[in-house]
């Protein structure tokens, strides 16, 4: 299994993020869209990230009655998103929305994931994997959840189920706001299928070499 580096471009608008990607050219190809910016930029952000040929993880944590969020999952998948997600908290019936969301879109659906707990809360494993069980049972993808609980996870819920790990702090960078983070060479190790990576990269004097050094111990881990 080969890990891939998603980088979290949270920052406030359109112009700040365009500098990021040409920053980040070349090196990375996965780029995840979060609050801040799409209610900032909104659809065109995901538009010009597809543009240079990168895939987005859309990042908007739907959490809302089915139909609700059926209809936003149609809308991100027609939008091109490679990658969007819900709240296991929301339940399965709102789960298996989002999926017959997607398929009514009219193009190839996203994969669809389902938030454990953040990775800025306390948790303990028992909770995670009985939110990444509803949402396998819901026929979801895979789920977002802290390296920490990834090797577990994996045991219990088989190797094609995805396990997206933000949270992710290199031993050179700043923890931040993150409670339960973890360092890219153990969130390979721990079998995380994707690891989301956002201020050790943009916050860094080159985020260009910030990125290349966070693959390179991926690439090691591997």
């Amino acid at each position: 299994m080969s890990t891939e580096l998603i980088v979290a471009i949270d920052v406030p608008g359109l112009d700040q993020a365009s500098r990021v990607l040409d920053q980040l050219a070349g090196s990375v190809r996965w780029f995840k869209v979060g609050l801040q910016l799409f209610t900032a930029a909104g659809p065109a952000v995901v538009r010009e990230i597809r543009a240079r040929g990168a895939q987005v993880f859309l990042d908007l944590k739907f959490h809302d009655i089915p139909n609700t969020v059926a209809g936003a999952a149609q809308s991100a998948t027609a939008l091109g998103a490679e990658m969007i997600n819900v709240h296991a908290a929301g339940g399965e019936a709102m789960m298996r929305a989002a999926l017959e969301g997607c398929a009514n879109a009219g193009c190839a659906p996203p994969l669809v994931i389902a938030v454990t707990i953040l990775t800025s809360q306390p948790a303990t494993e028992a909770d995670v994997l009985n939110l990444a069980r509803s949402a396998q049972s819901s026929g979801l993808d895979g789920v977002v959840c802290s390296a920490r609980e990834a090797a577990a996870l994996r045991r219990e819920l088989g190797e094609y189920f995805k396990l997206i790990c933000p949270g992710i702090r290199p031993a050179w960078s700043v923890q931040g706001d993150q409670n339960r983070i973890v360092t890219p060479r153990d969130a390979v190790k721990a079998g995380a299928d994707f690891i989301v990576v956002g201020r050790p990269i943009l916050d860094a004097t080159d985020p260009a070499a910030a990125a290349r050094r966070i693959l390179d111990e991926m690439a090691a881990a591997g």
